[in-house]
Parts: structure tokens; sequence; C-alpha cells
């Protein structure tokens, strides 16, 4: 015979849980007089053949027809309102769920007008929390009929919502501004994203009680991404190639020994662009080059250390550094060194 519950109650305190269902397996054979028990930041559902019976809130509720309107049509009056009944009943936790993590797993392509290539990548994070407004809406459009339902089992879902409004914000807000502009308005940006999200919420019974931006900063490999992605051509990629050299050789702790440090310390960033871009697209394949401007010299086939110093704007020196650093490759004959064209155009171009 079926066990009948007279008292119903979920005593255990609901920390990462939104929904538990009671039997967690099964029905409860319920009848008129059955007790419910419901605590604080707390409700129940009751849900019999997919459709819910009612909403309880806190207290100490005693199962009638009264209360649970739809029970006329489930409890025989000719068995004088004892017969049991079967129900899915849902304890839904009402509290607010706090510190929920999201982040950018990919970064976001925004306009970044007036400002280097004008397009940036955009990484953040920060959290948000949420609340269960409408249990029964949460209960038969999320939940069904599982046993428990956790933060986990749908926190992928709220933060591709969240993250959707804050592409979208971001986007509308850098065809005004720039990404420097933009990083110093993160809480208009949190204010914006969580009065965007309203409604994608509200339409699944939750509530967004809260977003923060609590880091937005250009990713630290952009131009390798925008290259990736198909948004950067040759000649733009070889000049972010030298920039980064030039930063990184700014943070050689060798104090300067290298080729590219002498280069940061002699020449100007536009020097060093022109010089890196002078010979991309030339012909490949030992076809011959154009010919020099007049008054130029012509890049020989074969240099030596002086020779390629003179084209980098740099000393001797740094370039026979560069070569036993292993960052210019060179073919070393006897004592001296030599340099091919193709591995000093190859040095130029990272």
């Amino acid at each position: 015979m079926a066990r009948i519950f007279d008292v119903v109650e979920y005593p255990k305190e609901m920390t990462g849980e939104i929904v538990r269902r009671f039997p967690e397996t099964g029905v409860a054979d319920l009848r008129i007089g059955s007790q419910v028990i419901v605590r604080e930041a707390q409700n129940v559902v009751f849900m019999r053949d997919g459709r819910a019976l009612d909403v309880f809130g806190p207290g100490r509720h005693t199962i009638t027809t009264a209360n649970i309107p739809l029970l006329v049509n489930v409890v025989g009056k000719a068995f004088g309102d004892r017969t049991p009944f079967t129900a899915e009943v849902f304890y839904v936790s009402m509290r607010e769920f706090a510190d929920q993590k999201w982040g950018t797993p990919q970064p976001i392509i925004v306009r970044n007008p007036g400002v280097g290539l004008g397009v940036a990548l955009l990484q953040g994070f920060g959290t948000y929390s949420f609340e269960v407004s409408d249990p029964q809406q949460f209960v038969t459009q999320i939940v069904g009929a599982q046993g428990y339902y956790r933060t986990s089992d749908i926190e992928n879902r709220l933060r591709i919502m969240l993250l959707a409004k804050l592409q979208d914000l971001l986007g509308e807000t850098t065809a005004q501004r720039n990404v420097l502009e933009l990083i110093g308005l993160t809480n208009e940006l949190s204010a914006g994203v969580r009065a965007q999200a309203q409604d994608d919420f509200k339409a699944i019974g939750l509530t967004l009680k809260s977003f923060y931006i609590g880091n937005l900063k250009p990713s630290s490999k952009s131009a390798e991404e925008l290259r990736a992605m198909g948004m950067l051509d040759m000649q733009t990629y070889t000049q972010l190639q030298a920039a980064d050299a030039m930063r990184d050789a700014a943070q050689n702790p060798a104090g300067g020994a290298g080729l590219t440090a002498g280069i940061g310390a002699g020449m100007g960033i536009g020097n060093v662009l022109g010089s890196a871009l002078s010979n991309v697209g030339q012909p490949q394949g030992g076809q011959a080059a154009p010919a020099a401007a007049a008054g130029e010299e012509a890049m020989p086939d074969v240099m030596t250390p002086d020779e390629a110093a003179r084209f980098l704007k740099v000393s001797g020196e740094d370039v026979v550094a560069a070569i036993e650093e292993g960052d210019l490759r060179a073919r070393k004959i006897g004592k001296a060194y030599r340099i091919s064209k193709e591995a000093l155009q190859e040095f130029l171009q990272g």
C-alpha cells in the first residue's frame, strides 16, 4: 500500500539549491488534512499531471479543497474527503542567490573610434545575484520533473543571457566613445545590463537583483586574436608585431643588449615600423625585387653585421648580440658572421 504523507516539510538550508522535489522520486500521496510546513524564504508548488494546483508561502498549511481549489476534481466526496491524491511537491528557495560569477570566455570585439586600428577586444568579469520571483513559472518552465535543481544547473544559461546584453550595450556605447573612456563607465554599464536583462529573467520566473562589472580591460593578445578572426591584414599585423618587439625589449632585464633594445633606444616607433614594412609584399621564390629608389641603398643578398646595422640604424655590436641570443639567424664562417636578406626580413616581421 502506498505511504500517505500526513506531514510534508523540507527543513534543510537550501544553500546553492533553488528547488527540491518531495519526494525526490515518485509522487507524494497526500489527503485532505495533511500538513505542509513551509519555512521562511521558501515557497511550495503543488503539481499534478503537469498542472499547477497551488503555491503555498511560509507557514503551516492544512490541505483542504478550499486552499487548493483544483482538488475538488481529484478528491471524491463519496470518500469523505479522505481519499489520498498524488501530487508533486516542489520546495522553492526564495532567498537571494548572491555572488554568482560571470566572465568573458572569449574577448568581445568593440569599435574603438579614433584610436589605433579602430577596433579592440575587451575582456571582463564580475558578479551578479538573482532570486525566484514566480516559483510556479520557474518550476513549470525550467525544473520540470527533476528531483532537485541547483544554481550550477542554470548558471551557464544566465551567463549567456548577461553576456549577450553586455555585448549589445558595449556596441552601442563604443559608437561614440573609445575604449579608454569606456573602461571608466563600469557603473553605468552595470546598471544598463541589469535593466536590459530583467525581461529575460522575468520570462523564466526570476529577478536579476544585481549585476556588477569587477574589471573591464583590453585583451592582452588582441593582435593575434584579431588576425585569427580575419580582421587584420599582413601589413597591419607586421606593424603590431614590431611594436610588440619594442615593448618586449623595453622589459628585457639584459639592459638593452639585444637588437630590439638598440632599435628602441636609437629610433622612433615610426621609423621602426617603416623599416619593418619596407620589404613586406616583395616577390618571393628568387624573383628580382624592384630597383631601389634614387638615393637609397639596395639591400644585398648577404651582409656582414656592420652592413645589416646600417639598414637597421643600430650598431654592429647590437646585431652580433641579437645573433648570439638566437633572435637573428646568421651563419658563422670562421670568426665572422654572414646574414642573408631573407633572415633579416624574417627578423623584422617578428
